[in-house]
């Protein structure tokens, strides 16, 4: 249960911001105990994976911030976030040290499932909303939300980690937060088709 938790989280956490919970978990399972990552995964606490994943960190953090620049870099992190979701996740829920489940390590490709789809529905309501916050504040909102987001990003995967249990509250409130982000998109949506029907 704890490593379905765990990876659940960090595929959530990854969809706002594919390389925080990455990086951490790498960071996490190199230094520690805390995660034991099956040996199919050494390579993600290596040196040349943790400085791909700094690097790309860096780009994310200062790209998402520009206005215009935002939903060009959340197209192309519609491959990247599920992707690296499903792969922190598969990992994860096959850790050695959480639920020790040979089920989960002999099917990586059920936690990978559960990662893509937590990821990509995070990922499509954040790429939902920002265009809205864009409009409606002139592109002045994108850097404030998008900080906020990264914030998001990191507490999720570090409760993810380190205290899963609270994960399910986190997961709930942010299931919540979607499912306001998207009828409020929806509604807005649909105002501008009776407005364009109108004329």
């Amino acid at each position: 249960m704890f490593a379905a938790l765990t990876g659940s989280g960090l595929a959530a956490a990854a969809g706002l911001n594919a390389w925080i919970p990455f990086v951490l978990v790498a960071l996490t399972a190199r230094m520690s105990d805390v995660i034991e990552l099956p040996g199919e995964y050494s390579w993600v606490i290596s040196d040349w994976a943790i400085a791909a994943g700094a690097v790309l960190l860096l780009a994310e953090l200062v790209l998402d911030k520009v206005p215009v620049v935002d939903h060009f870099n959340d197209l192309v992190q519609t491959a990247v976030r599920p992707t690296v979701g499903g792969l922190i996740s598969s990992a994860t829920f096959s850790a050695q040290n959480l639920d020790n489940s040979q089920w989960m390590r002999d099917n990586p490709w059920a936690g990978a499932l559960i990662g893509v789809v937590v990821a990509g529905l995070t990922h499509a309501t954040k790429s939902a909303a920002r265009p809205v916050v864009n409009l409606s504040t002139a592109g002045v909102g994108a850097p404030v939300v998008s900080t906020v987001e990264d914030v998001l990003s990191v507490l999720l995967a570090i409760l993810a980690i380190f205290a899963p249990v609270l994960i399910v509250i986190a997961l709930v409130l942010l299931a919540w937060g979607m499912f306001v982000i998207w009828r409020k998109w929806a509604a807005r949506r649909d105002r501008r088709a009776a407005a364009a029907a109108g004329t």
